[in-house]
């Protein structure tokens, strides 16, 4: 059994599986917090602790997986083309909301986490938390923050946006779809992407253009931010 663990089919089984079991239970229960991202997380990690398999070996098998992530992102290109018009249509307004919201993001969870008292290697980590995984690491490098706490703060918003994100919205009177994937995109990056195209392809591709602007303004603005803030409130 140990040497089938350490096969690289293990790790990509177990994802797979998970995943399965999650839309399954969604579908019978379809409770919000039996999210099939949040689910396939939880039951990978009970089985890797049942088992006591540790993450590199288990991601020996499932970083294939992750392989596929950059594809899938080059592949929102193709709805972007098919809606191109649509986008051309609404640019400005986009990019001001884009802008705007991914620079409130940043600016609220500094000013709080500063305002609470939290060492600044918390805030240096945070800041690029509503922005894609391999964009908020390298960010977070730049910022001299630690990086593993950076994802799983990122995997954390992008799962409750998912869950949440557009029962929000539609609360809070946001009904037009592509609103809601511009906003989900901002805030949840990927997996909020994810939530926008079972809503339609219109809501995916403005959240998937979304996700790519707001992953260049914290980027290019996350840094003079932070030390900003530093400054003006210290």
């Amino acid at each position: 059994m140990t040497v089938f663990f350490c096969l690289p089919i293990f790790g990509v089984t177990l994802t797979l599986l998970a995943y399965f079991i999650s839309g399954k239970l969604q579908e019978r229960i379809g409770r919000i917090f039996f999210n099939r991202v949040f689910v396939s997380v939880v039951l990978i990690i009970v089985v890797l602790l049942m088992f006591n398999i540790d993450f590199e070996t288990y991601n020996n098998g499932a970083k294939y997986i992750s392989f596929f992530l950059g594809p899938s992102v080059v592949a929102l290109g193709v709805f972007l083309y098919e809606k191109l018009e649509e986008v051309k249509n609404d640019l400005k307004v986009f990019l001001i909301a884009v802008f705007v919201g991914g620079l409130i993001g940043m600016i609220s969870v500094i000013l709080i986490l500063i305002l609470c008292g939290t060492p600044d290697i918390i805030s240096r980590s945070l800041a690029a938390k509503s922005v894609t995984t391999p964009i908020a690491i390298e960010i977070t490098k730049i910022l001299e923050g630690i990086p593993e706490i950076t994802a799983g703060i990122v995997i954390i918003t992008g799962i409750l946006g998912n869950a949440f994100g557009s029962i929000v919205l539609k609360k809070l009177g946001v009904k037009n779809k592509k609103a809601i994937g511009a906003a989900l995109g901002t805030a949840a990056h990927g997996i909020g992407t994810a939530k926008a195209f079972e809503i339609s392809i219109s809501a995916g591709t403005y959240s998937g253009l979304a996700m790519c602007f707001n992953g260049l303004i914290t980027a290019l603005l996350a840094p003079y931010i932070l030390n900003w803030l530093f400054t003006f409130i210290h």
